[in-house]
């Protein structure tokens, strides 16, 4: 059986097993080589804000100031994932009960460029708002919507503004910074 020695079991094994290894090395220098080229653009970013919110549920409610963290993946040029958390503020209901509203939201933000480094964007996502009070605390799941303007700074600094509605009769307007990286 000389003529079939070369295609004998184990060598065929160790033919397959070389041949697997060229096609790793292959996909290995391929992933490496698209990574490098799409770092020149930054895809993960992440930041914080502040912003001043006004109920719209009870009527003599004052604004308050509050601040957020987020983070998000830019999954091209119009379109980014973001997660945030977000102490909406402390309102104080009928003089006797300190309201605490937190918010934890998913959203999809859209852009539309308006010039070389500024954009007009979109929110639509969900948030999970947290209400303690003096009486308890309790949990809505809602809409969360919004509309903005951004600008880069340098490519790794971008600022925005921002009007969102949170889905509790009440209107937020932030200001923040994100880092890209």
């Amino acid at each position: 059986m000389k003529c079939c020695r070369g295609l004998m079991p184990g060598n065929l094994n160790k033919e397959i097993g070389k041949f697997m290894i060229k096609q790793i090395t292959a996909a290995a220098l391929l992933a490496a080589t698209s990574f490098a080229a799409s770092a020149a653009e930054p895809r993960f970013y992440v930041g914080a804000d502040i912003d001043t919110t006004k109920s719209h549920f009870i009527e003599d409610l004052d604004r308050e100031t509050g601040y957020g963290a987020f983070a998000g993946f830019k999954i091209n040029d119009k379109f980014d994932v973001e997660v945030g958390y977000r102490q909406v503020g402390k309102f104080n209901v009928f003089q006797k009960n300190d309201l605490k509203v937190n918010q934890l939201a998913v959203s999809v933000l859209g852009y539309a460029p308006v010039a070389e480094k500024t954009a007009v964007f979109g929110r639509l996502g969900y948030n999970r708002l947290e209400f303690k009070g003096n009486a308890g605390s309790e949990n809505k799941n809602r809409a969360l919507v919004g509309i903005g303007l951004s600008y880069e700074f340098i490519k790794q600094i971008t600022g925005r503004v921002e009007i969102q509605r949170t889905g509790f009769s009440s209107t937020t307007v932030n200001a923040g910074v994100a880092y890209n990286f």
